[in-house]
C-alpha cells in the first residue's frame, strides 16, 4: 500500500528526492513518516509531516538538510535529501501513523501499522 522510491548511489553532497506513494486506500488523514536503518543500526526516525502538510517534525541529525513534504491530491508524500553524507546511508522507509489526542507524530518504530517496503539510499565520499 506503501512504495517508497528515489533511492540509489549518490556521491557526498547529492541531492537526491525520494518518493512513497499510496494504493489501495488514502492516508490523506494520517501523519506520513520516513524512518531510516542503516547496516547494523536500528531503525531510526527521520522526519514526520501532518495531514495538511503544515507542520513536520525532523530529526536534529537531518534538519536544515532534508524537507519533507506531502500532495494529498496524489497521494504521495516526497523527502528531498539535501548535502548528503556518508552516514545518511540507509534504506529508507515511509510509514502511515494515525494521529491520536496524545500527539499528532511518533517516533517509535512500534506505533506504525502501515510501512513501505524500503529505498536504499548509498552515499559514497
Amino acid at each position: 500500500q506503501l512504495q517508497a522510491s528515489g533511492g540509489g548511489l549518490v556521491q557526498a553532497g547529492g541531492s537526491p528526492r525520494l518518493s512513497c506513494a499510496a494504493s489501495g486506500r488514502t492516508f490523506s488523514s494520517y501523519t506520513m513518516t520516513w524512518f531510516r536503518q542503516a547496516p547494523e543500526k536500528e531503525r531510526e526516525f527521520v522526519a514526520a509531516i501532518s495531514w495538511s502538510g503544515n507542520v513536520a517534525k525532523y530529526a536534529d541529525s537531518v534538519r536544515g538538510r532534508f524537507t519533507l513534504s506531502r500532495d494529498n491530491a496524489k497521494n504521495t508524500v516526497y523527502l528531498q535529501l539535501n548535502s548528503l553524507k556518508p552516514e545518511d546511508t540507509a534504506v529508507y522507509y515511509c510509514a502511515a501513523y494515525r494521529p491520536s489526542r496524545r500527539s499528532w507524530w511518533s517516533p517509535e518504530v512500534l506505533e506504525y501499522d502501515y510501512w513501505g517496503q524500503g529505498t536504499l539510499v548509498t552515499v559514497s565520499s
